[in-house]
């Protein structure tokens, strides 16, 4: 005869003789205690294999070599991996200019792989080009630094409503200007590299009023009338030199370096301004309240 015992609520079939010799039915709890032995036996058969038994074991892959990736060796002139090198692109000497150009860079530019300044420095004399990595700037960390920006004749490009225009001041004053400072990294680190070093804000504060679009489409400007750090220092150095050779020689390696990456998979990067106004912004509006008010004065093409 078969009975059903309930376990824990559900019903288990137990199998039972008749008669007086039947073995008297399991108790609730004593059929729990046959389960759990049951599931112990279960497990104990269910372990690893064993490694020395001839099992696989994750242990081993400890022991296998490590494989260490290999940097592409550079070209020392422009820094560009030798495959892709941009020399042929650059002035067969380096140009002959009396401006002191400081670049200020923002640490994470330093590893970027498509970075200007390597191409900028390349174009220029060894002594007439410094570029000092960092965000924060006082007299204790860097003397030189700090007394190249207590010089008068010292100029720091960034755009602002106490910015001179660089083209007016030169025709104002054209035989006192000798140093010129440029920030190198995004619109926001370059902000927060302005306003918190004390030093920044101590030379005359020179802005470029020009129409021309950024050549460097291959990454994202917050406006069209943003530039890169070379484009930037190409055009100010054409103005204290007084000579628009020296904006067609630095642009070339970058125009180069645009057109290659072009070729090999690059797209042409549109900018925060075109995408919005044309409704092609690809993320959703931020919530934050200080940046939905930037993104409307893009919009609207005003200066920020």
């Amino acid at each position: 005869m078969e009975r059903k015992v309930a376990v824990g609520g559900s019903e288990e079939a137990a199998s039972v003789g008749s008669g007086a010799g039947a073995p008297e039915p399991l108790r609730p709890w004593e059929t729990v205690r046959e389960s759990e032995s049951t599931v112990e036996s279960a497990s104990t058969t269910l372990s690893l294999p064993d490694p020395g038994n001839g099992g696989d074991s994750a242990d081993g892959l400890w022991e296998l070599p490590v494989e260490h990736a290999l940097r592409r060796p550079e070209c020392n002139r422009c820094s560009r991996p030798q495959k892709v090198c941009l020399c042929p692109f650059l002035p067969a000497h380096r140009l002959n200019i009396s401006t002191n150009l400081y670049i200020i860079q923002h640490p994470a530019e330093e590893n970027k792989v498509l970075r200007t300044v390597p191409l900028l420095a390349a174009c220029l004399p060894q002594d007439k080009v410094k570029v000092k990595i960092g965000r924060r700037f006082n007299e204790e960390r860097d003397p030189e630094l700090s007394a190249i920006c207590r010089n008068p004749s010292t100029l720091i490009l960034y755009p602002g409503a106490e910015a001179i225009n660089l083209e007016e001041l030169v025709s104002n004053s054209p035989n006192n200007l000798s140093t010129i400072i440029i920030i190198d990294g995004t619109w926001s680190q370059a902000k927060d590299i302005f306003y918190k070093n004390s030093l920044f804000r101590l030379p005359r504060q020179v802005q470029l009023k020009t129409s021309v679009s950024s050549q460097y489409v291959i990454r994202t400007q917050p406006t069209n009338r943003c530039l890169s750090t070379l484009e930037c220092a190409a055009v100010a150095l054409a103005i204290l030199e007084k000579n628009d050779h020296i904006q067609e020689t630095l642009l070339r390696p970058l125009q180069a370096l645009c057109s290659f990456q072009l070729q090999h998979g690059a797209q042409i990067r549109l900018s925060k301004e075109h995408l919005l106004k044309n409704g092609l912004y690809p993320k959703p509006m931020p919530k934050n309240k200080r940046k939905l008010r930037k993104m409307e004065l893009l919009m609207n093409s005003v200066k920020i």
